[in-house]
């Protein structure tokens, strides 16, 4: 099965140090109620429909039509195969300015890990052209696959979502006993990663899931890699629910309460994590 790739986001500035491209790879093993990118679920291509852009010219009711044939491009398909060839010119397009702002490429998704052939294949050629390398991932994957990845990468970003394992397999489908085991070993072998919460006001944000954050991460801190990085407070946003409604699926469909978090609820977040030690920082 082809990997596909849903977007190439250029002169992204959060995903990473510097000026970076972000290549978001289709596919992952979590279903977060509150994702951003719904659109990555699924490794198969997918029509998407903006209505906003529909003029209902009526070009769709044709039986010969292809979403090509939309004049507004109100449709399109998300998800798309790259040569490696392919990949590498549209990286090597911003190459001047990645390495002015000490920036390079990060692999995103969806879960990169979830393809960790492909990835290794764009991680070894990128390191072949001397680009920094980044993941962002949620580190649900075999500790072996974690290890081969770490071998190719400078620098992972974690997203740390829930300490209890029921709640989180409650909200993303999955436990995360996994994802803890591979941050100690991230720590363990002295990696370079960053840990990101996003906070979300009824999911993620009480008191007592953030002591038990601050707790875990704490205890890996004597890790020289662990202390290397600040950890990132990432408000949550429901941009989700517009990608929800172009590919005409249900944002959140049991309706849990979440919320962004106020200015005081992220402050709270950000002193029980430093009452630990640790380097905190708010936003990307």
């Amino acid at each position: 099965m082809e990997t596909l790739i849903f977007d190439i986001k250029r002169y992204a500035i959060n995903d990473g140090p510097g000026i970076r491209t972000t290549i978001f790879l289709k596919g992952c093993p979590l279903r977060c109620v509150w994702c951003h990118n719904p659109e990555s679920w699924s490794t198969e291509p997918q029509e998407l429909f903006k209505q906003s852009k529909c003029i209902r010219c009526g070009t769709c009711s044709l039986s010969n039509f292809t979403v090509e044939d939309c004049p507004t491009m109100a449709r399109e398909i998300c998800g798309r195969a790259y040569t490696m060839e392919e990949l590498m010119t549209e990286i090597e397009k911003e190459r001047a300015i990645m390495e002015d702002s000490g920036g390079g490429v990060t692999l995103c998704g969806g879960e990169p890990l979830m393809h960790p052939s492909y990835s290794l294949e764009i991680l070894k050629e990128l390191g072949r052209r001397v680009f920094h390398r980044t993941v962002d991932t949620s580190l649900y994957a075999p500790q072996e696959m974690v290890e081969a990845i770490a071998n190719e990468c400078e620098l992972f970003l974690v997203d740390l979502k829930l300490m209890d394992s029921e709640r989180h397999r409650l909200y993303t489908g999955v436990g995360n006993e996994l994802i803890l085991q591979n941050i100690r070993f991230l720590a363990e072998r002295q990696a370079q990663f960053s840990i990101r919460i996003p906070i979300i006001e009824g999911i993620n944000a009480d008191e007592g899931n953030i002591e038990a954050t601050a707790q875990f991460l704490s205890s890996i801190t004597h890790h020289p890699s662990s202390i290397t990085h600040p950890i990132h407070l990432l408000p949550y946003h429901d941009v989700g629910k517009d990608k929800h409604r172009r590919m005409g699926t249900t944002f959140n469909p049991n309706g849990y309460p979440m919320a962004a978090p106020s200015e005081e609820t992220l402050q709270r977040c950000k002193q029980q994590l430093e009452a630990k030690g640790l380097e905190v920082i708010i936003g990307g």
